[in-house]
C-alpha cells in the first residue's frame, strides 16, 4: 500500500505531459544520482536513451526526447526558466555535446542517442532505459517506468516496500473511500482535516502552508499567463490559442497589473450562467494552452488534466465566494489530493494505462469532491460528488492527434471542470444513504474498464481521433 502525499498528487513541473515529460525528466535525474552513488558518474563517456511503448509512439508530440535531455543536463523542471528550453536544445543539436549532469561534456547526437522503440516493456507501457558506456569499456543499463502523474518507478516490488514503511507512519492510513469516511466519522472531522493530520506526520504546518501556497500561486500564474498570451501553439497542428480571445471578451475594462489584482477584477464581472460557463472554460483552456507550449503547470493529477482543478478552484474564488482566502485554497487542495490518491491506489492516473478517464476523469473527481467540501457538503457528499464526476467519464479514450496534448486534450479540461461543478451541485442535493454507487465501486470499475480498453485508445495515437483526423487536415 502506497504512502501518497498531497504533494505527490500536485507537483510543479513543465508541460506538456506528466507521464511523457515530467516522468522521463525525473527518471533521467534519478539515473544520474544512481550513477553517482555507484561512483561511476565521472567515468561515463557516452549515453543512450531507449523509449518504449507509449513513450515512443507519442513521445515526440509530448516532448519526451526534450525532457530526457533536460534531465540528463541536470536541469530542474520546477525552477528552470521555460523560455530557456528551446535554445538549450538547439545548442545541443548544433554542438552535439551533452553537459552530462551539468558536470562534464560527452558526445551526444540528439537524433541518434535517443532511440524510439515501439515495443512495450513489462509492467507499464511507459518504459525507458538509460545506457551508459564507461571509460573502462563496460556498460550499465537501467530501466524505469513513468507510471503517470510524474511518478517514476524502477522496480515495482522495491518501490512498494519503500512506501509501505512510510505509509505506516500516517496516523490515518487510507486506501479506499470507505476507510476515509471511517476516520471522518470516528474523529468527527472533515476530509481536509483528516488529510492535514496525515500531512503533519511528514511536514510541519508552516511547511505545508508554504508548499500549498506555492502550488496555488503557480496555478494562478499559469491561468494568468494563458489568458494573456495569444498566437498559435507549437507542434504542427496550428492550433490557435483561445483563452486570450475569450478572456478579452469577458474581463471588462477594470485595470490590474498582476495575478492577484486580476482575481479581484474578475469578481466584479457579470455572473450570468453563460458567463460563468465561459469563465470556467477560459481558466481551464488557459492552463492547458500553457502546458501544450512547454510552460510551467501543476500536475493535477497529470499535466494533460492540469486545467481542471485550478479552473474549479478559481470558479469558487471568483464566483461562489468573494471572501475566499488561502484557508479555502488549502482545504480544496488537501481534499483534491486525497481523492486523487484513492484513484491512484485503486486504479491508475496514467492515460497510457487507462485512457483519458484516468486523467480528466480523475481530475474531475478530485475537483468535484474538493468543491463539495468548500460548499458545505458532508464527507459522504464529497465522495458522492467524486463518484458522480468519474461515473460520467468512464470509458473516455486518450487519442491525441499527432501525439500532441492539443486536440482533444485542451477542450477536455474545460469539459472536466464543468462536469466537476455539476457533480458537486448534484451531490449537495443527494442523500448519501440513497446513492447507488459508492466511490470505491467506481474506482474498481474504472480500473476494470482500463484493462478492457484497447491499447489503441491508451495514449498511443493509434486509434480514435488520432487516426480519424490527419495532420494534413489541420
Amino acid at each position: 500500500m502506497e504512502c501518497i502525499s498531497v504533494f505527490d498528487m500536485l507537483k510543479i513541473g513543465v508541460g506538456p505531459s506528466s507521464s511523457h515529460t515530467l516522468g522521463p525528466w525525473r527518471a533521467a535525474e534519478r539515473w544520474i544520482n544512481e550513477l553517482k552513488k555507484q561512483k561511476v558518474f565521472e567515468s561515463v563517456i557516452n549515453v543512450k536513451v531507449y523509449l518504449y511503448g507509449s513513450l515512443s509512439l507519442t513521445g515526440k508530440g509530448h516532448a519526451t526526447d526534450i525532457a530526457v535531455v533536460m534531465g540528463l543536463l541536470g536541469r530542474d523542471p520546477e525552477t528552470i526558466p521555460t523560455e530557456s528550453i528551446d535554445p538549450t536544445i538547439e545548442n545541443l543539436k548544433t554542438e552535439k555535446l551533452l553537459n552530462f549532469g551539468g558536470r562534464h561534456k560527452i558526445p551526444f547526437d540528439f537524433t541518434k542517442n535517443i532511440i524510439f522503440k515501439k515495443e512495450f516493456l513489462p509492467f507499464h507501457s511507459n518504459g525507458i532505459q538509460f545506457e551508459a558506456v564507461l571509460s573502462s569499456g563496460s556498460t550499465i543499463l537501467e530501466t524505469y517506468y513513468s507510471i503517470g502523474g510524474g511518478f517514476v518507478v524502477k522496480e515495482e516490488l522495491v518501490h512498494s516496500k519503500e512506501n509501505k514503511a512510510v505509509f505506516k507512519a500516517f496516523p490515518c492510513p487510507i486506501k479506499t473511500g470507505a476507510e476515509l469516511l471511517r476516520y471522518c466519522e470516528e474523529k468527527n472531522q472533515s476530509i481536509s482535516a483528516i488529510v492535514l493530520e496525515n500531512e503533519l506526520s511528514l511536514r510541519t504546518g508552516s511547511e505545508i502552508d508554504a508548499e500549498l501556497e506555492r502550488i496555488w500561486n503557480t496555478m494562478l500564474e499559469c491561468m494568468y499567463l494563458g489568458c494573456h498570451t495569444e498566437g498559435t501553439l507549437p507542434g504542427g497542428l496550428n492550433v490557435r490559442r483561445r483563452a486570450f480571445e475569450m478572456h478579452q471578451k469577458l474581463k471588462g475594462e477594470l485595470p490590474y497589473s498582476n495575478p492577484s489584482e486580476w482575481l479581484q477584477t474578475i469578481r466584479k464581472t457579470e455572473v450570468k450562467f453563460r458567463q460563468i460557463l465561459k469563465w470556467v472554460s477560459c481558466f481551464a483552456l488557459s492552463v492547458n494552452e500553457v502546458n501544450a507550449a512547454l510552460g510551467r503547470v501543476v500536475t493535477a493529477p497529470t499535466n494533460g488534466s492540469a486545467g481542471v482543478i485550478p479552473a474549479v478552484l478559481m470558479y469558487y474564488m471568483v464566483i461562489e465566494n468573494h471572501k475566499a482566502d488561502f484557508e479555502h485554497v488549502k482545504k480544496f487542495l488537501l481534499v483534491a489530493g486525497e481523492i486523487g490518491s484513492i484513484f491512484k491506489k485503486g486504479a491508475t492516473i496514467s492515460a497510457a494505462m487507462g485512457g483519458c478517464q484516468a486523467e480528466i476523469g480523475v481530475s474531475s473527481a478530485m475537483a468535484a469532491g474538493a468543491l463539495t467540501e468548500l460548499l458545505g457538503g458532508t464527507p459522504e457528499q464529497v465522495l458522492v460528488a467524486s463518484e458522480i464526476a468519474m461515473e460520467h467519464h468512464l470509458g473516455l479514450t486518450c487519442d491525441p492527434i499527432g501525439g500532441l496534448v492539443q486536440v482533444p486534450c485542451i477542450e477536455r479540461n474545460s469539459m472536466g471542470a464543468i462536469k466537476a461543478i455539476n457533480a458537486a451541485e448534484l451531490a449537495l442535493d443527494t442523500n448519501p444513504k440513497e446513492a447507488k454507487v459508492p466511490l470505491d465501486k467506481v474506482v474498481n470499475t474504472m480500473w476494470e474498464t482500463a484493462k478492457d480498453m484497447s491499447s489503441k485508445y491508451k495514449e498511443t495515437s493509434e486509434g480514435g481521433l488520432a487516426v480519424g483526423v490527419f495532420l494534413s487536415d489541420c
